[in-house]
């Protein structure tokens, strides 16, 4: 989808565009900076990540490997001692903990990959090389027919360079 690309040397003045096209319900944005900063998180709030559910399953899925594999190890291979248990859980807590951290840091690891579209196939449209060494962008994705109005807007709002892409 095309979209118009707004370039701005102030981050005040960029914070104030995505306050205004949000108030005018341009919805899909993509904002760039040189640096993490608070307040853009903040001004355009992204959706929380589903990287954790990808944690909370590997994590649950590796204890539950972890558990299964002692108890089979112990039934296959019973070593009775005193009338005891063949398979108790407590001592198994260990592997199955250690099956939970390892399964889930891969499962976030994947999970990251997944969803940050790792390798990416296509071009980023809307990027520009001048973000990455101070300067502070907008990219809204919108229709042909509200483009001049986030165009305007942006130039309001003091864009150095407003430009359409697709």
């Amino acid at each position: 989808m095309a979209g118009i690309l707004g370039v701005y040397a102030n981050l005040d003045s960029l914070l104030e565009s995505v306050e205004e096209l949000k108030r005018q319900n341009f919805r899909d944005l993509d904002v760039y900076s040189p640096a993490p900063r608070p307040e853009l998180e903040e001004a355009v709030k992204p959706p929380i990540s589903p990287v954790r559910v990808y944690t909370l399953i590997g994590g649950l899925l590796g204890a539950t490997f972890g558990y299964w594999v002692a108890i089979w190890t112990s039934e296959y291979w019973p070593l009775v001692v005193g009338g005891k248990a063949i398979a108790s859980w407590i001592p198994y807590t260990v592997i199955g903990f250690e099956m939970f951290v390892l399964v889930g840091s891969l499962a976030t690891v994947a999970g990251m990959f997944i969803n940050s579209r790792v390798p990416k196939l296509t071009l980023t449209i809307g990027f520009d090389t001048r973000f990455t060494h101070g300067d502070y962008g907008i990219f809204v994705r919108c229709t042909p027919e509200r483009a001049s109005a986030a165009e305007a807007l942006l130039h309001q709002y003091g864009a150095e360079e407003v430009r359409s892409e697709s």
